[in-house]
């Protein structure tokens, strides 16, 4: 007598990667034919800061004063951008998404409907904010490279790892804003209020070890002191000087926003 042959049953983790996967795919779809023109989106605000603060500004300071990293303040400030671009549009690109669907296309409530778990439909839109940021953070390295002539200090697996994570964060953020905002109007002011103090206090200008102690404890709770600090030592430092404390502070960030976006979705579901 045969006995039947027993299927194994995918993981409970397979399952939810597979439908994340879903669920990024039916952005993917969309962001695929836009691929150059969100690779440039987030460029020009990088080049601009790169002209005036380390072309303009920079050789001034470099006759002051040697940056902690880098050979010069143009060097020093170049993994920031990197940290500023991916941030801008992993979680813009994020929020608006979201917002299109809710708002205008009205598409959303048939995702909520999908046979998926409330995490899967956050890690896709997550997986979807991470890609973007990654193609528009790629276009500034791919100048910092021009730049520096250092292809390997921009490309090495631990500056590659602190700027996925990154984006993971701050597309989580993008995916929680979508899904509270009422208007597109209100995306402005959380722009005004988080990404935009946030580029400039988050380490990519200076080095957040000068500041008074009061302030250092403020920019110390932005993710984005952490990516710039990571970045930055994973490009121009030895491995033994490399901040490990980074990237497990950034892992737990993302976690963190990434359950609170199960919940919202979750609660969107009821």
């Amino acid at each position: 007598m045969t006995l039947p042959t027993q299927r194994s049953q995918p993981s409970s983790l397979s399952r939810l990667w597979a439908d994340s996967l879903t669920v990024f795919w039916g952005d993917w779809l969309d962001l695929r034919v836009r691929l150059v023109q969100v690779a440039a989106s987030g460029l020009i605000s990088p080049l601009i800061y790169i002209l005036a603060f380390g072309l303009g500004l920079g050789s001034t300071l470099d006759s002051v004063a040697k940056p902690t990293a880098g050979e010069n303040y143009l060097e020093f400030i170049l993994p920031g951008m990197v940290a500023l671009s991916s941030m801008v549009i992993s979680f813009g690109g994020t929020t608006f998404s979201i917002c299109g669907d809710r708002l205008f296309t009205k598409t959303f409530e048939e995702m909520l409907l999908m046979p998926v778990h409330p995490l899967a439909l956050h890690l896709g839109k997550m997986l979807a904010g991470i890609v973007r940021g990654m193609l528009t953070a790629g276009s500034v390295i791919l100048v910092a490279v021009l730049v520096t002539g250092k292809i390997w200090s921009f490309l090495n697996p631990l500056f590659l790892l602190v700027l996925i994570l990154n984006c993971a964060v701050f597309a989580g953020l993008g995916v929680l804003v979508g899904l509270n905002v009422k208007s597109l109007e209100s995306v402005g002011i959380y722009n005004n209020f988080l990404i935009v103090p946030m580029s400039f206090l988050g380490g990519t200008f200076f080095d957040v070890a000068t500041l008074p102690v009061a302030l250092k404890l403020i920019v110390s709770l932005l993710p984005l002191t952490y990516t710039s600090l990571g970045l930055r030592a994973a490009a121009y430092l030895p491995i033994a000087q490399f901040p490990w404390f980074v990237i497990p502070v950034l892992l737990v960030m993302a976690i963190a926003v990434s359950a609170v976006g199960a919940y919202q979705f979750s609660h969107l579901q009821d």
